[in-house]
């Protein structure tokens, strides 16, 4: 079984909800990613997201496009993320998710990818700026292997489009709670909780939430409203102000234990 799938049911079997933390691969440095990955883990991620640096990530705000920016100058690429995830997988079960832009994915070769993501150890792709309707070769190439393909709704999806992204995503659902770009702007809890309520009405899958969680107090608040959260921002916000300081890994950790402490109150 694919261990995304296997995590989601453990959790609903102990009625936990699924803290699911992107950070960057290579920032702020190679080593010192490899280091934030294995702690995070070890912090208790359910789920890990794989972030492969890209030059134009239209999607995310300033701190992750920052993220991006120092782990390209540190010489990181798909080839070396793909070199990273086997290495962590040596050392544990966590689920792990390439999320990634689409360019680097087809610069680098479907079929090349989905041989060389599975022998890694991945367990799935998030790919961004990837529309359902053109997914046909990915999913073409993953043929045969374990890896699942997420999909992302947002607020402004249609009821049509949103019962069909339900119908072919994989693993999960990702959620989009606002629009915009990630980590950038406040939360509107009355409208997420319908929002949500809505997807999940349709979606056969988990569904989790993402974009603009900061703290514990917001997993508090949206724990209930879905299966789970998705935390970007506010990991790579620690690196960011802290890329030097011999003790990150463990400032990532312990955001991560607050984060587990908000959705399990």
């Amino acid at each position: 079984m694919n261990r995304i799938t296997a995590k989601f049911q453990e959790l609903q079997q102990t009625s936990r909800k699924a803290l699911i933390g992107y950070l960057t691969i290579g920032d702020p440095t190679p080593e010192t990613s490899c280091q934030i990955l294995k702690a995070a883990c070890a912090a208790g991620l359910d789920i890990l997201e794989l972030g492969v640096p890209f030059s134009d990530p239209t999607a995310d705000g300033p701190v992750i496009q920052a993220g991006g920016q120092r782990a390209l100058r540190a010489g990181m690429s798909l080839s070396k993320v793909l070199d990273m995830a086997a290495r962590l997988r040596q050392e544990t079960d966590t689920p792990m998710l390439l999320f990634s832009y689409y360019n680097p994915l087809f610069k680098y070769g479907l079929e090349r990818l989905a041989k060389a993501a599975q022998s890694a150890g991945i367990d799935g792709l998030l790919v961004v700026d990837l529309p359902p309707e053109e997914s046909a070769p990915l999913r073409a190439a993953l043929a045969g292997t374990n890896l699942q393909v997420i999909l992302l709704a947002a607020p402004t999806t249609r009821p049509d489009r949103l019962r069909m992204i339900a119908q072919k995503t994989q693993g999960f659902l990702y959620l989009i709670t606002k629009a915009g770009t990630t980590g950038e702007g406040g939360l509107d809890l009355d409208a997420i909780r319908r929002h949500a309520a809505e997807v999940k009405a349709v979606s056969p899958l988990p569904v989790c939430l993402g974009f603009g969680i900061r703290n514990e107090d917001d997993a508090r608040q949206l724990g209930p409203m879905a299966d789970g959260i998705i935390v970007g921002s506010a990991l790579v916000r620690i690196i960011a102000e802290n890329p030097d300081a011999p003790d990150l890994p463990a400032r990532v950790a312990e955001k991560i234990r607050a984060l587990r402490r908000g959705l399990d109150q």
